[in-house]
């Protein structure tokens, strides 16, 4: 039996950053995965879609290129070539990934990992074959998947889950996308922007729900200006695929209506991968779909840890990462500090982009603080004006007594790339004073934090 000090169970964006955290660390690795090195984020999820999200954006840059002066006469879009473009993209991480494991001296174990009494792994590979393996410590890194209603099953036909709607072969004219977090309104952009007609009908009052509101109410009124429709505070109550589409029953609060599309894609969340990987022959304990874990993801058995989607922390892919990282540190016998969870940023890649960290208005007001609010519109950004990209703002809140950065909310052209700074200045406990003084570069789509900031203090310049 091959012995090891940590074998991760795994190999998504947490699962494989924890391995090479322990093999940094000086621990005997290994990493055992059933399909693709990577997981669902560099296969399925956050690398691809990116890839046809910049395929969407390319082809609407094309689309309006006369506003920028310049001419394009023929221009067309090729599905198929989009699709392809996407994969390859997600191949070349999965084999950066591959290269990692190397470099780093990792073993990678290929098949089903299943957890045995003992911090024992017993592994069936593709052709059944079953081989154990010991650790020090296991970590169990196995990710979610699409999660299905009982009113919406996948038949991976005409309702689809995100896996199918980035590989369809054919574009569809029509599409209901069930569901506005994240997937649903990246997904709802890429193929609208392609020419689909996209109806989104989400359970909850607003799209994008856990969003601040003002931000919800900009990425409305921004898809129904690009020609999406929406419909909140509808359920779809069942399907009927028995014909050449699909029909959608929606409940509404005025009452029922029947949608008819090519494809229904349903974006309603995730459902954790626990099943059959031998939680309870060793005695793990879960609560609501999720694996338990104390503040540095060990479960109530010795020896065995959780990280990523399976615990309940926010199934994002740098929260995996940065649990794992933590875990085996801890491990290592390392000073280490619990995760801030009050402090994680979310992003959206959808067109225009959201970002966004800490409390929204209305929390930061159910939590009783005296805020202090700052908003700054990219209609009055130099380069925003300068880019075409307008649209959308950035919305700062702070504690009105002490100055404490409580959240900041974006909505725009690349604010995914300027959240960081929010996260940075909440981390090392910045106050509005601390954000003015910094000296932000002009002109620049980042010096609209600056100006929020400016807004909340009554010092702001240029609106």
């Amino acid at each position: 039996m091959s012995t090891y000090d940590i074998i991760v169970l795994g190999s998504g964006p947490g699962g494989y950053v924890t391995a090479i955290r322990a093999s940094q660390l000086g621990f005997k690795t290994a990493v055992v995965e059933k399909e693709s090195l990577g997981g669902v984020c560099l296969n399925w999820g956050c690398i691809p879609t990116k890839a046809l999200l910049k395929s969407a954006q390319v082809f609407e840059y094309l689309k309006h290129a006369g506003d920028y002066g310049l001419s394009v006469k023929e221009y067309d879009k090729d599905f198929d070539a989009v699709v392809k473009r996407s994969r390859n993209v997600a191949d070349g991480m999965s084999k950066g990934v591959q290269f990692l494991m190397k470099k780093n001296k990792i073993d990678v174990i290929e098949g089903f990992g299943k957890l045995k009494a003992g911090k024992k792994l017993e592994v069936t590979d593709k052709d059944g074959k079953k081989t154990e393996y010991s650790a020090k410590h296991i970590i169990v890194a196995t990710g979610a998947r699409s999660r299905e209603l009982p009113s919406l099953p996948q038949d991976g036909e005409k309702v689809i889950g995100y896996r199918k709607a980035m590989t369809l072969e054919k574009q569809p004219k029509k599409m209901i996308v069930v569901g506005s977090g994240a997937i649903g309104v990246e997904f709802a952009y890429f193929y609208n922007s392609m020419g689909t007609e996209v109806t989104i009908v989400e359970y909850m009052p607003k799209i994008v729900p856990v969003e601040d509101d003002e931000v919800s109410k900009q990425l409305e009124r921004s898809f129904k200006k690009s020609g999406i429709k929406i419909m909140t505070s509808a359920e779809v109550t069942s399907v009927d695929t028995s014909g050449d589409g699909v029909k959608a029953m929606v409940k509404t609060k005025k009452g029922e209506e029947v949608l008819e599309a090519d494809i229904v894609l349903s974006a309603v969340g995730i459902k954790t991968n626990i099943e059959n990987i031998g939680l309870e022959d060793v005695g793990i304990a879960t609560d609501r779909d999720k694996i338990l874990v104390n503040d540095y993801y060990q479960t109530n058995i010795p020896g065995y840890y959780a990280i990523g989607d399976v615990t309940p922390g926010p199934a994002l892919a740098h929260v995996a990462s940065a649990e794992g990282i933590l875990c085996v540190e801890k491990i290592a016998g390392m000073h280490v500090e619990a995760l801030d969870y009050g402090n994680i940023p979310g992003c959206t890649y959808c067109t225009p982009e959201i970002a966004s960290v800490g409390l929204t208005e209305a929390k930061a007001k159910e939590q009783g603080y005296d805020i202090k609010v700052g908003k700054f519109p990219f209609s009055a950004s130099g380069k925003a004006s300068a880019g075409g990209n307008k649209e959308g703002f950035v919305k700062v809140i702070f504690d009105a007594k002490y100055g404490e950065w409580l959240g900041c909310h974006m909505i725009g052209a690349g604010v995914t790339d300027m959240i960081a700074e929010a996260v940075l200045g909440r981390k090392l406990e910045t106050t509005g004073h601390e954000v003015l003084k910094a000296v932000h570069p002009h002109p620049t789509m980042s010096e609209a934090v600056m100006e929020a900031v400016a807004a909340a203090y009554d010092e702001v310049i240029h609106i």
